[in-house]
């Protein structure tokens, strides 16, 4: 009869496999595939099996010292060292100390082990999972908006995948604008919060998670989406310029809110569309005022306090310019500068060396429309060199992007100018004046 023997997992799932090369069910390659040694192992393991049982399974080193473990004496005169000249240091800098000079040869952790059986040290509980307390609605209409977008298959099977935008309000839980795009992207987000300074004004705050329209997460040299000189993503800008402060929330639960109403939306507003036969993201935001206006007068509630912070725009403040892309550039000696690929000469009545390397401000519309400005001013220019042309797109993006390109280069459609057409016209004329010559 076997006595107790501690083993370890891997050891004690030996015990199946050897019982089936004991009754010849299983040959030893097998074995040695399931077990994870060579066939020649397989073999011992079986001979030890057959001789001692599941004794003879566990590894033969256990419970003996390594020959690789550090004598006593040595941890002991460390340790009268640290007792002496670094009581109080934690073990990593207790160690770094020693090191440099040369007085340990083992690593930190046995260091840590050694100062927490002697009391020096003690080890630092682990933390507990993050509890996420309810933190208080803000007072007032405006002061906090919750902004996000949310992924979904909205229409369900019957239109394509796309992303819903919401703007929801801190104080009432007040949906104040949706709207359904393609993707999360800076234009997307430019559109949507127009639309939301246009109906209510601007709010103090917007209230976001770290998505990359909002914050700079990773450095994105040469990307015109990625953020100004200033440090700022194109959006983090123009919210800057406008005077809206943008905070991040560090968890989803921060922003507890508005992730609340994508997971009621996810419900409520897809059976909706399906009721109304909605497909289109077009017939989808000509539906979202309506469904807005029942969903508020069912969830919003009333703020602590009746004063409305949202404040009117500034007559300087043009959002057509603001919520935009925005590069800067340095003219050159000839007053030329490049952007995307273009080089931009700028053209002036006054003496060319007013503008010479100035920095001017490179502002591009959604349509492409690319304006140059210098002190608040349009300049006037003209593209003199295109170079290859590049582009950028999302993961979202790519496959309508190839699509488009492969239907525009494989198979082109001829200009009215184009040669081929310019000989048909020549032939069906030569035609022509070749009977009027015979007449």
């Amino acid at each position: 009869m076997n006595k107790g023997v501690t083993m370890s997992q891997k050891e004690s799932e030996r015990i199946d496999v050897m019982e089936k090369l004991m009754r010849r069910e299983m040959k030893h390659r097998h074995a040695s595939q399931l077990l994870g040694v060579s066939i020649r192992q397989s073999k011992r393991l079986k001979k030890r099996y057959k001789q001692s049982g599941i004794q003879g399974l566990p590894h033969k080193s256990r419970g003996q010292a390594s020959n690789r473990q550090i004598a006593p004496s040595d941890i002991d005169a460390v340790m009268a060292i640290v007792k002496r000249d670094y009581a109080d240091f934690g073990p990593t800098f207790a160690h770094e100390k020693l090191k440099e000079k040369g007085l340990v040869s083992f690593s930190v952790e046995r260091l840590r082990q050694a100062m927490t059986a002697e009391a020096l040290w003690k080890p630092k509980r682990r933390r507990k999972g993050k509890n996420h307390p309810s933190r208080s609605r803000r007072s007032c209409i405006g002061e906090l908006v919750q902004i996000d977008g949310s992924p979904h298959k909205w229409f369900e099977d019957r239109g394509p995948a796309c992303t819903l935008i919401a703007y929801i309000d801190d104080a009432t839980s007040h949906v104040a604008h949706a709207a359904f795009v393609s993707s999360e992207s800076t234009w997307s987000y430019f559109e949507t919060i127009k639309a939301y300074i246009q109906s209510h004004g601007k709010p103090l705050a917007l209230y976001s998670d770290k998505h990359g329209v909002f914050r700079i997460n990773a450095s994105k040299e040469g990307s015109a989406y990625a953020s100004d000189s200033h440090g700022y993503t194109q959006f983090g800008r123009a919210m800057t310029t406008l005077g809206i402060v943008v905070i991040h929330a560090n968890s989803p639960q921060a922003k507890g809110r508005v992730e609340r109403l994508f997971e009621t939306l996810q419900d409520r507003l897809v059976k909706e569309l399906r009721l109304q036969g909605i497909s289109t993201m077009e017939a989808g935001n000509q539906f979202l005022p309506a469904f807005l206006k029942g969903h508020n007068r069912k969830f919003a509630v009333i703020p602590n306090e009746s004063e409305n912070l949202h404040r009117p725009l500034h007559e300087n403040e043009a959002l057509d310019v603001i919520l935009t892309l925005h590069e800067e550039r340095t003219l050159s000696k000839t007053l030329t500068c490049q952007y995307q690929n273009k080089v931009y000469q700028v053209h002036t009545e006054q003496s060319a060396y007013i503008l010479r390397h100035v920095k001017v401000l490179v502002s591009e519309a959604r349509d492409g429309t690319v304006t140059l400005f210098y002190k608040g001013k349009p300049l006037d220019y003209s593209i003199v060199q295109f170079h290859p042309k590049t582009m950028d797109a999302d993961a979202k993006d790519v496959n309508p992007t190839v699509d488009r390109i492969k239907k525009e280069r494989v198979h082109p459609k001829p200009a009215p100018n184009h040669p081929w057409r310019q000989s048909l016209h020549y032939h069906k004329h030569a035609e022509e004046r070749s009977l009027v010559s015979q007449r």
